[in-house]
């Protein structure tokens, strides 16, 4: 990504959930103040929940350098429950010819340099070719609907050929549609072989259980990468894992990765690969703005089948004989953050993504 943001000559628009100042971050800002400088065009979108941990140094070198930074949905006075909705997506265009996407955020948490034992698993992916007008496209329309500069015109690339992979843009919500999640829906339903799905936070709609249940009962290998004891957010994967034991007992498997914290967001259906923002959970499916990248590949699928193998052999896999076995306290644990989820969700009932609702 800083290679890219180096080599660009034109424009560089960066959308980011997380950003936290440190190594990381500085090596960012450098690359991004030296590119404006030198009259690149640099607009970047944070949203203002992930990027409270910028420091105002940072923020004040990259204005003072003329790159263009605005803030998603700050937080104001007696909104409280529209903070709930955040831009979550992680894209990086460079002139419109190189696309970065996937879970990753601007932070010292996925450097193995600054934290080699605890740097947090996770995984973009390059885009060129075609899909690459799609995520300007993304960018502009969000961008235009929060900032009082709209963003109008970014020079089209003369697109080489790269290859022959399909792929396709999802984006949620679009117009009110939550496409991420009813891709992830149909393609389980439609798996012949296969579902692999990982991602950091599990706490996934009725009927995405449903559609992971009928997929193991017919023979489809149904498996689920999720994070271990390794995680930011405890009382995500203590709700989440009341979900375990009618997965198990229909035949899905569950694996906890232990190294580290598992934060990436992958789904391999037979060979349709989806990589981005969204996890699936609440948040991520109904409240945020997600981006993800589909390809449909049987070699970019056999690449992304290698990853996952190596994760499994990372994890300890939860078997549905010793699962009821664990301590009460777990389980009360386990009741009382879904009672709280569920209520938690109560909250988004009725609300709409109205402003940025046309991405």
């Amino acid at each position: 990504m800083l290679n890219a943001i180096r080599h660009a000559q034109r424009y560089i628009l960066l959308e980011i959930y997380l950003v936290e100042s440190g190594a990381v971050v500085s090596r960012f800002v450098d690359a991004l103040t030296t590119a404006a400088e030198s009259g690149i065009s640099v607009y970047m979108l944070l949203d203002a929940h992930g990027a409270r941990g910028l420091a105002r140094a940072d923020q004040q070198r990259l204005h003072a350098s003329g790159v263009n930074l605005i803030f998603y949905n700050p937080l104001r006075f007696l909104q409280l429950r529209r903070y709930l909705f955040r831009d979550h997506r992680k894209i990086l265009v460079a002139d419109g010819e190189v696309v970065f996407v996937g879970g990753a955020g601007i932070s010292d948490n996925f450097d193995p340099g600054a934290r080699p034992n605890r740097y947090w698993r996770e995984t973009m992916v390059e885009v060129r070719g075609e899909n690459t007008a799609d995520w300007v496209k993304a960018f502009k329309s969000t961008w235009n609907r929060n900032s009082e500069r709209a963003l109008h015109y970014l020079p089209s690339p003369h697109m080489k050929p790269t290859g022959h992979q399909r792929g396709r843009v999802t984006l949620s919500p679009v117009r009110g549609v939550r496409e991420i999640r009813r891709a992830l829906i149909n393609r389980v339903r439609q798996a012949r072989v296969r579902v692999w799905l990982a991602t950091a936070y599990f706490v996934p709609s009725r009927k995405i259980r449903r559609a992971l249940r009928r997929a193991a009962k017919r023979g489809v290998d149904v498996r689920l990468l999720l994070p271990g004891s390794h995680i930011d957010h405890p009382s995500v994967r203590l709700a989440g894992r009341r979900f375990y034991t009618r997965l198990l007992h229909n035949g899905v498997r569950v694996f906890e990765y232990e190294p580290r914290f598992l934060h990436h967001k992958v789904i391999l259906c037979d060979d349709w690969t989806s990589i981005g923002s969204s996890n699936v959970d609440r948040w991520n499916l109904r409240w945020n703005l997600e981006a993800n990248q589909e390809i449909d590949d049987p070699s970019f699928a056999k690449d992304v089948e290698k990853m996952f193998m190596q994760d499994f052999s990372e994890c300890l896999e939860i078997d549905y004989e010793s699962w009821p076995q664990r301590t009460r306290y777990g389980r009360l644990l386990e009741w009382f953050w879904g009672v709280i989820d569920r209520r938690l969700a109560r909250l988004g009932i009725g609300q709409d993504h109205h402003h940025n609702s046309s991405d």
